[in-house]
C-alpha cells in the first residue's frame, strides 16, 4: 500500500470547445501535455443516506470534507485503485489517499477487514466512524487530458469532458457510463497550483473572458437527485 498527499490551490473554470482549443494552442509556449495522455477517472462517492457530506458543502463552509474511491480507467479485481480524504479548507485543497485493490475497499465498508495500517488509514477511518453510516451513493466518470508548466511541475492544468454520473453499478469494476452532466461542447477546466499562478496565465485567461466558477461535479448530480425526488413527491401530491 502507498500513501499521497497533497497541498494546493483548484481553481475551476467552465469553458466552451472554443476556449479550449485556445488554450490548448497557447499552451504549447510555456506548457507540456500529461505523459499518460487522455484517461478516463472513475469515481464512486461515498455518503449517508441522506447526502449529509454533499449537503453541507454545497452550504460552501470554510472547512468541507470528502471520502471517494478512485481508479484510472475501469478497475479489474487486482487493480491498483485509490481510497481519497479531501478536505478543503480556506481555498486550499488538502487531499490525503491510500491505494488498494477494489476488493480491500469493498470488505473496509461492508466490515469485513480494516484497513492496512498507516497515518491516513487512520484518519480515513476515523472520518467513516464519526459518520457512522458511509456507503456508496454515487458513480462518477469523466475523459481527462492534462498539461504541466515546463517550469515548475506543482502548475498544472486539466480538462474534464463526458462528465457521466449514475445512482446504480457503484464499483469501480463496473463499466463506465451514466447520465451526462454538461453539454457536449463544455469542459470543466481545473488550475492545480501550490502557489500563486503564473501572470501570463491569468492574463491568457482574462483575453479569452473565462471567468472563475464554483463548480462541483458529485454537487452538480446532486442537485439533479434532488429536483427529481421534489418532481416525484410534487406528482404523488398532484395525484391524492
Amino acid at each position: 500500500m502507498s500513501e499521497t498527499v497533497f497541498q494546493r490551490h483548484e481553481l475551476k473554470y467552465l469553458i466552451d470547445d472554443a476556449q479550449r482549443t485556445a488554450l490548448e494552442t497557447a499552451f504549447a509556449a510555456a506548457m507540456t501535455p500529461d505523459p499518460y495522455g487522455e484517461s478516463t477517472i472513475c469515481n464512486v462517492y461515498y455518503d449517508t443516506p441522506d447526502y449529509r457530506l454533499i449537503r453541507a458543502s454545497l452550504e460552501k463552509p470554510v472547512y468541507k470534507e470528502k471520502l471517494r474511491a478512485r481508479s484510472y480507467g475501469p478497475a479489474s479485481p487486482d487493480s491498483l485503485t485509490y481510497l481519497e480524504l479531501k478536505k478543503k479548507v480556506g481555498g486550499i485543497v488538502y487531499k490525503r489517499r491510500i491505494s488498494l485493490s477494489p476488493r480491500q475497499t469493498e470488505d473496509y465498508f461492508e466490515g469485513a477487514s480494516p484497513l492496512p495500517e498507516s497515518q491516513i488509514s487512520r484518519e480515513i477511518d476515523f472520518f467513516c466512524r464519526y459518520y457512522a453510516d458511509l456507503r456508496p451513493m454515487l458513480y462518477l466518470c469523466y475523459d481527462r487530458s492534462g498539461f504541466f508548466s515546463t517550469e515548475n511541475r506543482d502548475l498544472r492544468v486539466t480538462f474534464d469532458r463526458n462528465i457521466r454520473w449514475r445512482q446504480e453499478g457503484l464499483r469501480l469494476t463496473a463499466p463506465t457510463g451514466g447520465r451526462a452532466l454538461l453539454e457536449p461542447d463544455r469542459s470543466l477546466m481545473e488550475i492545480k497550483a501550490a502557489a500563486a499562478i503564473p501572470f501570463w496565465l491569468v492574463s491568457l485567461l482574462s483575453r479569452l473572458s473565462i471567468r472563475q466558477t464554483s463548480f462541483s461535479k458529485y454537487g452538480e448530480a446532486y442537485k439533479i437527485i434532488l429536483a427529481q425526488d421534489l418532481e416525484k413527491k410534487r406528482r404523488r401530491i398532484d395525484h391524492v
